[in-house]
C-alpha cells in the first residue's frame, strides 16, 4: 500500500473513540485509521504526533468574513488565515455584505472572491429575503439560508437592510418556500417590536453606556429572544422547514428547544464562543464594546451549560465577527452606534479544548458540537468533521499541554485585537491539515489563498418552485 501522507503517534478522535492510531492519507483522502504497528510500504512523508492529539478540522458554519463591502473590517482571505491557526477547516459566510448577497448572480459573485481567496474550505449562505431567488440559489450548492430578525438601532451594520426580515407571514411563506429544498433555514431571533419599548426606555433616562445595551438585550429574563424562538418554532412546525436557530442563550428558549425536539419538530440551534468564554458581567464592565454582543446572566449561562450538557444545543459556531478598534471605542459612551459582535475563529477550539483539561466537557462532546454535528446538520457528514476511511484528510494535530497566552499581536484577523487579549489557555494547535495539505504548521499560516474549494453535498439539492 502506498500513501502520501502518515500522521504517526498520535491519539486519533474517530466515530469509535479516542485510541492511539495512525492516520493514513492518499491525495486528499483518508484512506485508513490503523494501529501504530501496521506497516506501510510507501509512505511519501510522516508527520510525528507522538503525544499529540490528532481530530478532525473544524466545521465553523457561522463566519462573517466582511466581503465584498466591508472589508476595512476583514476579508476572505485574513478571516480564513484566522480559521486555518485555529483549527477551522471548512467555514460558511454570512450574506450581511454590500450588496447583501440575496440572489444568484450576487452569490456567484460571492463564490468567485471565494475561490480566489480562500485558504479554507467553504460554503456561503446567502439571504432568503427574495422569495423568486430561493430556488436558484438552493441549487448552487449552498448548505443553508440565513436571514436576521434586528434592525440595528443609532447604526446601519452589522444588520443592513436586505438581510432582515420580521413579519411572521414572511417568514412563513419563506419556510414554505425552502421547505422542499430540505436545506435548513438560519434565523437570528429577535423580536424587535419589543426591543424597540426595551431600548427607549433606557435611553430615556439617558443611558448609551455597555452596561445599558447589556441590560437591554437580556431585559425581563431575555423576552426578545424566547418570543421570537416561540414563534420562529410554531412556525416550523406549521411548515415543516428545518429551522436553524442561532445565539442561543436564555433558559425558556433552550427549554422550548428542547420540548419541540421532543415533539419531532425540526429544529437545530447553537451557540458561539461568547457564550462561554465571555458574556459576564465582569466581562462587560472590564472589556465594554469589546465583549459585546450580550451579556448571558448567570441562570442563562447555566442554561447554556446544561442545554450543551445534553444535547439540546447541537453545535458551537464562532459568529466570527470583526470589527475596527473605532468601531468599537465609539461604544463606551455612545454603545448603540458601536458595530457589535466579537472575532473569534482563531481562539475557539483552543478555548474549547481548555474546557476538556479542565473536565468540564467531554473532548468526544466538544468535538461533537464544533465537528461532526455541524457536518451532519449541514449535509458534509460524509467528508468533513470526521477521521474515517472516506473522509476529506481534514485534521487538526493539537498539543494539549502546551500553555500559552492569547495576545493581540497574534490576531491574524485584519481588525487586529482579540476579546481574549491576556488569557491563559493550555492547548495550542500545532497543524492544521486541510485535503490532505497543511495549511498552518507551527505558528504560521502556510496555506495559499485559493486552495480552498466549496464544501458541497454529495447528493445536490433537487428544489422545485
Amino acid at each position: 500500500m502506498a500513501v502520501d501522507l502518515r500522521i504517526a503517534g498520535g491519539e486519533v478522535l474517530t466515530p469509535a473513540g479516542r485510541r492511539p492510531a495512525d492516520v493514513l492519507v492518499d491525495g486528499e483522502k483518508i484512506v485508513g485509521v490503523v494501529s501504530p504497528s501496521v506497516e506501510v510500504s510507501d509512505v511519501g512523508r510522516t508527520i510525528d504526533a507522538t503525544d499529540k492529539l490528532v481530530i478532525p478540522g473544524m466545521v465553523d458554519p457561522h463566519v462573517h468574513t466582511r466581503e465584498p463591502g466591508f472589508t476595512h473590517k476583514e476579508d476572505i482571505t485574513t478571516s480564513t488565515q484566522a480559521a486555518a491557526a485555529g483549527g477551522v477547516t471548512t467555514i460558511f459566510g454570512m450574506p450581511n455584505l454590500n450588496p447583501p448577497t440575496s440572489s444568484a448572480e450576487l452569490l456567484e459573485q460571492v463564490f468567485d472572491l471565494y475561490r480566489e481567496k480562500s485558504v479554507v474550505d467553504w460554503n456561503h449562505n446567502p439571504a432568503a429575503t427574495d422569495p423568486g431567488q430561493i430556488v436558484p440559489m438552493s441549487q448552487m450548492g449552498i448548505r443553508a439560508f440565513k436571514i436576521f430578525m434586528v434592525v440595528d438601532t443609532g447604526r446601519t451594520y452589522p444588520h443592513p437592510a436586505g438581510t432582515g426580515m420580521h413579519d411572521h407571514g414572511d417568514l412563513l411563506r419563506t419556510m414554505d418556500l425552502i421547505a422542499p429544498t430540505g436545506l435548513p433555514f438560519m434565523i437570528h431571533p429577535h423580536d424587535q417590536a419589543l426591543m424597540n419599548y426595551i431600548e427607549s426606555a433606557i435611553q430615556a433616562r439617558g443611558d448609551n453606556t455597555p452596561q445599558g445595551y447589556a441590560e437591554a438585550y437580556c431585559a425581563r429574563e431575555g423576552v426578545i429572544w424566547d418570543t421570537a424562538c416561540d414563534v420562529l418554532i410554531r412556525l416550523a412546525e406549521a411548515s415543516g422547514c428545518h429551522v436553524h436557530l442561532m445565539h442561543m442563550q436564555t433558559r425558556r428558549s433552550i427549554d422550548a428547544v428542547r420540548r419541540a425536539k421532543a415533539r419531532g419538530v425540526k429544529i437545530t440551534c447553537e451557540i458561539n464562543h461568547w457564550s462561554l468564554f465571555l458574556g459576564s458581567w465582569e466581562d462587560v464592565e472590564k472589556l465594554g464594546p469589546y465583549a459585546l454582543s450580550y451579556y448571558n446572566p448567570p441562570d442563562a449561562k447555566e442554561a447554556v451549560w446544561e442545554g450543551l450538557l445534553d444535547g439540546t444545543i447541537d453545535m458551537m459556531s464562532s459568529d466570527h465577527a470583526p470589527h475596527t478598534r473605532e468601531e468599537k471605542e465609539v461604544g463606551w459612551t455612545k454603545m448603540w452606534s458601536a458595530h457589535t459582535g466579537t472575532p473569534g475563529v482563531q481562539y475557539q477550539l483552543p478555548l474549547l479544548l481548555e474546557l476538556v483539561n479542565k473536565g468540564k466537557l467531554t473532548l468526544e462532546r466538544a468535538l461533537e458540537v464544533v465537528c461532526s454535528r455541524p457536518a451532519e446538520v449541514f449535509g458534509l457528514k460524509r467528508t468533513k468533521g470526521v477521521i474515517a476511511t472516506g473522509a476529506d484528510a481534514d485534521i487538526v494535530v493539537v498539543d494539549m499541554d502546551s500553555p500559552w497566552t492569547i495576545t493581540n499581536d497574534s490576531v491574524l484577523s485584519r481588525c487586529g485585537w482579540t476579546p481574549y487579549d491576556g488569557r491563559e489557555c493550555s492547548v495550542a494547535i500545532e497543524r492544521t491539515i486541510l485535503r490532505g495539505r497543511e495549511i498552518y504548521v507551527d505558528g504560521k499560516v502556510v496555506g495559499q489563498p485559493g486552495y480552498g474549494r466549496q464544501a458541497v453535498a454529495e447528493t445536490p439539492v433537487a428544489a422545485t418552485a
